[in-house]
């Protein structure tokens, strides 16, 4: 652990040595900056090189004065460019898009080292009990008996099936599991988590162990529906998000609303136990996950067969 702490500090003093020189130009010579970029032929080009000049050396400051922690406003800092130098490229031509092309990768490079150093100082921290945890709950309802539902949760290597960031759930016996997830900046994290309450077709109730990625628990509740309408299944989830504050800023940045994801899960729960399986459609070819909205198109009228 020790040469874990040290080696982060070490990337985290480097990163603030980055912030430094990255910031430094953008103040003193933001037209060059901006010439390099290809975005020269803005006229908010310039102020704005400027404010990200400032919000490097803010940077700067927190890694070199302050913890590795601060890596994490970097990969805020990082999302943001990249969309802007995306928008630039897409508007441009010529030799301008080509600057804005190579000034995306190289930010594109330098996120993929501000989240390895973040996501290492994650590693040092234990449990959600934290100002920063986030605590979502959902509920759903379903055309299924509780014992149905509980049985189909209770098998944990089905949650990839209707959970959208679950790779994989690795069952290794009554009480213990590990589990792969994504994360934002296509990161995969995982972790083994510990069931802690189990009450048939009523409650289950997981934590994840010490030294997890993302620490993490939960509970699902199964209760009868009003009216003989099947289970009402009731989520809670806490977790320490990668970053805290600023790693909810990139994930909604990113398209990764937490509350969103939980309801979306839910709804491919109700589908798979109702229909067997998550319904797609012509409209909607990638399914109901909130990120995956962007490929809805118009639904196409089926072909018309010419009987003459």
């Amino acid at each position: 652990m020790a040469g874990h702490d040290s080696t982060t500090r070490k990337l985290g003093k480097l990163l603030g040595v980055a912030s430094l020189g990255l910031g430094a130009p953008m103040l003193i010579k933001p037209e060059r900056v901006s010439q390099a970029a290809g975005v020269d032929d803005s006229a908010s080009s310039v102020p704005v090189i400027r404010m990200v000049g400032v919000r490097e050396l803010g940077h700067a400051a927190g890694l070199l004065l302050g913890s590795s922690r601060w890596a994490w406003t970097r990969v805020a800092g990082d999302a943001m460019d990249l969309a802007v130098l995306g928008r630039a490229a897409r508007e441009r031509d010529g030799n301008r898009r080509k600057r804005a092309l190579l000034a995306a990768a190289a930010v594109l490079g330098i996120t993929t080292l501000d989240a390895y150093t973040a996501l290492r100082t994650r590693r040092a921290k234990t449990g959600t009990k934290s100002a920063d945890a986030l605590r979502l709950q959902a509920s759903v309802t379903i055309s299924q008996d509780p014992e149905t539902v509980y049985r189909f949760w209770r098998d944990l290597s089905h949650l990839p099936t209707f959970m959208y960031h679950l790779q994989s759930v690795e069952v290794m016996d009554e009480r213990l599991s590990h589990w792969v997830a994504n994360a934002p900046l296509r990161k995969q994290v995982e972790w083994d988590a510990e069931i802690t309450a189990d009450v048939a077709s009523e409650r289950l109730a997981w934590r994840s162990a010490d030294g997890s990625d993302i620490p993490n628990s939960g509970e699902v509740r199964f209760a009868p529906a009003p009216g003989n309408r099947g289970t009402e299944v009731r989520v809670q989830l806490e977790y320490q998000p990668p970053g805290g504050r600023a790693g909810k800023v990139v994930a909604k940045l990113l398209g990764e609303e937490p509350e969103q994801q939980i309801r979306d899960d839910l709804r491919r729960l109700k589908q798979v136990l109702e229909t067997g399986e998550v319904v797609l459609s012509d409209g909607s070819p990638a399914g109901t996950a909130a990120r995956q909205q962007l490929k809805q198109r118009p639904a196409q009228p089926l072909p018309t067969t010419d009987k003459s």
